[in-house]
């Protein structure tokens, strides 16, 4: 299972000549393959590309996590009418294919003006949806009725609002959902490469996962040591969160699953 990965680490340190040799690394490490890489795209340079997607990432994370705390405490806690029904709908939403969606959201950013922007990725988070809306909402509804409504109850008697039982007590209580909804978050965006690519064009705008596609794009030899090398540190971000805040993700999970 692990094979794939040395050989692609292995194969960063290599050159054209030396991808076909059955060894997985090369008797002379080509440290140059990071170098050249990095600043493999004329004019412009890796580090543009990583803050850009840090920008986009950002925003996404930060729209999804109030956006989807907001609705899910709105189904878990507020009786509304058809509340039953719309939170069906919501459940159905999670079976429904992306592909579907693809060609009116287009036409409907488009229209918008919203090309070449990272509006696309913004607005539909803030309005709870976008990439894992419908299921980080659902995971937060299933973890917001497992904490007891007497705590709701002693915050009403003490003259605390609806926002403030959700800001002052639901959403400390929530933290590891919370947690597990940015981990999800920025993994599911961060590897997003076809809603980037339909909806980034220029390249002063591009994200990591567009900027390795032109390495591809280049005429001539494709130059692979620096193409791999640069999409092995693309990964290196999504890694380390992930094992940052592990211990959160899993409590998470567990915990939505079994109060659940």
């Amino acid at each position: 299972m692990m094979y794939p990965v040395f050989w692609w680490l292995g194969a960063s340190f290599k050159t054209n000549d030396e991808m076909r040799s059955p060894s997985l690394f090369p008797d002379t490490l080509h440290w140059s393959n990071y170098s050249d890489g990095w600043v493999s795209v004329p004019n412009y340079h890796f580090g543009l590309f990583y803050l850009n997607t840090f920008e986009l990432i950002a925003g996404v994370l930060f729209t999804s996590v109030i956006s989807c705390s907001l609705v899910a405490f709105a189904f878990a806690r507020l009786d509304f009418p058809f509340r039953k029904i719309w939170f069906a709908i919501l459940l159905v939403t999670l079976m429904l294919p992306t592909q579907v969606t693809i060609v009116p959201q287009y036409v409907l950013f488009n229209k918008l003006n919203w090309i070449n922007t990272y509006l696309p990725f913004y607005i539909p988070h803030l309005l709870a949806g976008g990439i894992g809306g419908p299921f980080f909402i659902y995971l937060l509804v299933q973890f917001i009725r497992s904490i007891p409504r007497d705590l709701d109850e002693s915050a009403k008697i003490d003259g605390c609002s609806w926002f403030g039982i959700y800001w002052r007590i639901i959403i400390p209580l929530t933290k590891p959902a919370l947690v597990t909804v940015a981990i999800y978050c920025f993994l599911w965006n961060w590897d997003d490469f076809f809603g980037q690519l339909l909806y980034i064009n220029t390249v002063d705008k591009y994200t990591v996962n567009l900027a390795l596609k032109l390495f591809i794009d280049s005429q001539g030899t494709i130059p692979w040591g620096e193409m791999l090398a640069m999409s092995l540190l693309s990964v290196v971000p999504a890694v380390v969160i992930f094992f940052l805040a592990q211990k959160h993700f899993v409590e998470g999970i567990a915990s939505g699953a079994l109060k659940g």
